[in-house]
């Protein structure tokens, strides 16, 4: 595990964002949509489980359901069918079935807004919720992740013992201006830079500012 690293300072934060800002300036989650709705399904599919996973489940269910009711009208079995080869595809397809109902009863068919209304969704948390305030009704939420827990930590960014630390540090330390796309810079740094096991420092753009220290860390 990562040892202990010191706080990033004020000033290296603001170097850290500008820097992975100039590098991707409108970054973008890798699950794929075209709707609300889809990345509703995707996000719910894609609990431990790669985007790479999901976006082939969704490439085969999409075209033949990609609304609330449609999904209710395939049934569970072949709404399995369709997703049997992501992890969990069993609970998840209950999920996705349970949320489409919920949907259709109590907003009309539309994603809701507003974080409980979010959260009350089976199959979706904190996590899940951020991910579409922020993905898709752009909101300065910010879902904390395996990665994004790894890098608050690793780097200095935000330290915390739970998720739910790391997000509330996150949201206090970046500024406002980097909020929006701090999720999605943070997801693809930790994914394909700063990695779990063997961080690639030097390739990394943002090592300057990092106070992880390889050497010391096992």
């Amino acid at each position: 595990m990562d040892k202990p690293t010191k706080p990033m300072t004020t000033a290296q934060i603001e170097t850290f964002f500008t820097t992975l800002r100039a590098a991707n300036p409108q970054p973008v989650t890798e699950l794929e949509y075209t709707s609300v709705f889809e990345l509703l399904a995707a996000v719910l599919l894609s609990a431990q489980a790669t985007d790479v996973s999901v976006n082939k489940a969704t490439r085969r269910l999409f075209p033949v359901a990609n609304t609330p009711q449609k999904i209710i009208d395939l049934g569970l079995e072949t709404l399995e069918s369709h997703i049997q080869t992501i992890g969990l595809f069993r609970s998840k397809a209950k999920h996705l079935l349970q949320t489409c109902a919920i949907l259709i009863s109590k907003h009309k068919a539309q994603v809701p807004r507003t974080r409980q209304a979010l959260e009350a969704l089976p199959g979706v948390g904190r996590k899940t919720a951020n991910v579409i305030l922020n993905s898709a009704f752009g909101e300065a939420t910010i879902a904390v992740d395996t990665h994004l827990f790894r890098l608050g930590n690793r780097t200095g960014l935000a330290a915390g013992k739970t998720p739910l630390d790391v997000e509330l540090a996150l949201l206090k330390r970046i500024p406002k201006e980097f909020l929006v796309d701090a999720h999605h810079w943070l997801i693809l740094h930790g994914r394909y830079v700063c990695t779990a096991r063997s961080p690639n420092c030097g390739a990394c753009a943002v090592s300057g500012v990092c106070q992880f220290d390889e050497k010391t860390s096992a």
